[in-house]
């Protein structure tokens, strides 16, 4: 079968290229038979359960659901997931799916991957593919630690980690994740946790929705070897300042009883936090994912690195509508075959054997 024979996607909507499966489906039917290997306490486990609860809500055919990983502890996903899937190169995971989503308009493409994965050797793969906005969600599970390899700092560890490859503290300035997307101008944005399985599930199912590339970070704990590393937004007593949740077009606070807001630092330029009762009620910023300009959005995002060392802004950054590289692809290369009617592969063969070629002798 042709690129040009595959089902095209509607340009307006997008989701009816993907066949959709009649009946109601289950969490049983995306789990496979494969024993789950992680480490006992690994918040993997969790984002695992949520993904295979979530998967049914879709209402696609498995066959068109595909998960591609990298090399990490987070990229054994594909084998726990009764799906199509790949385990492939490190850090090359949004590569291969770029080539998969383009050419193949009627899956539903996600990466999984790690921090380590994703931002170190992976990193120029992953901003290519947020700027090019190919339609893929992409799961990056943050444990700020390399895991597989047994405890090394990663590309998102805190300045002064002290780990096996760092042992008088690591002198990397860490990753943000969300920044860095947003720097990247991708449309969709969101960052969330492995142990709130509603908050998780929620902005699974937004980033599924997405039309286009969807970043979400997932902070996950590594309990053996970084092992409360999100304790204070996890805490009980503690997570109440520690959380700032987004929601698109309500007024961001947070604290005990909403003591806690965000507004503008008008000597930054950027935004920072303020006690409720201390500022007028129309400075306090509300939420706007859908704005166009990012700055916003990537201020909020810069609070985790600015002084506020456990505060974390968590939910959609940034939900923004644009063309998508792959459906932009296929069109193209619709349009191409209506002007240049016949056999693909004799036009493939033409160009390969055209007037720029050369022998080596």
């Amino acid at each position: 079968m042709s690129i040009s024979e595959l089902p095209m996607p509607d340009l307006r909507t997008g989701i009816e290229s993907v066949p959709t499966f009649d009946g109601p489906q289950t969490a049983k039917e995306y789990t496979s038979d494969q024993e789950v290997r992680w480490c006992p306490g690994c918040g993997d486990y969790a984002v695992l359960k949520a993904v295979q609860g979530f998967l049914p809500q879709l209402g696609l055919r498995r066959e068109n659901i595909v998960f591609i990983s990298g090399i990490g502890c987070s990229s054994r996903f594909p084998y726990y997931l009764d799906t199509y899937g790949m385990h492939s190169i490190h850090g090359r995971a949004p590569s291969i799916a770029t080539g998969l989503a383009t050419a193949r308009g009627d899956l539903s493409v996600w990466v999984v991957t790690g921090d380590g994965d994703a931002l170190s050797i992976g990193g120029n793969h992953l901003i290519h593919a947020l700027r090019r906005n190919v339609n893929m969600t992409i799961l990056l599970f943050n444990n700020r630690i390399y895991g597989l390899t047994k405890g090394q700092y990663s590309p998102t560890s805190e300045t002064g980690k002290i780990t096996k490859s760092t042992p008088m503290g690591s002198l990397d300035h860490p990753f943000n994740p969300v920044s860095l997307a947003l720097g990247a101008e991708a449309s969709f944005v969101a960052r969330t946790i492995d142990s709130d399985r509603k908050h998780l599930t929620s902005v699974l199912s937004a980033a599924a929705a997405h039309r286009g590339t969807s970043l979400v970070e997932i902070y996950q704990n590594c309990p053996i070897f970084n092992d409360g590393a999100f304790d204070a937004i996890k805490g009980s007593d503690t997570k109440a300042d520690a959380l700032i949740p987004l929601v698109h077009g309500e007024t961001i606070t947070f604290g005990v009883d909403g003591a806690k807001g965000l507004v503008r630092d008008t000597e930054t330029g950027g935004v920072k936090v303020a006690m409720v009762a201390d500022v007028p009620a129309n400075a306090l910023l509300v939420h706007d994912a859908h704005c166009p300009d990012p700055s916003t959005a990537f201020a909020i995002s810069r609070l985790t690195d600015s002084g506020y060392l456990n505060q974390s802004p968590i939910g959609i950054f940034r939900q923004v509508t644009r063309p998508t590289y792959d459906d932009q692809a296929r069109s193209q290369i619709a349009s191409s075959q209506d002007a240049a009617p016949g056999d693909p592969a004799d036009r493939l063969a033409a160009l390969i054997n055209g007037g720029d070629t050369w022998n080596v002798l």
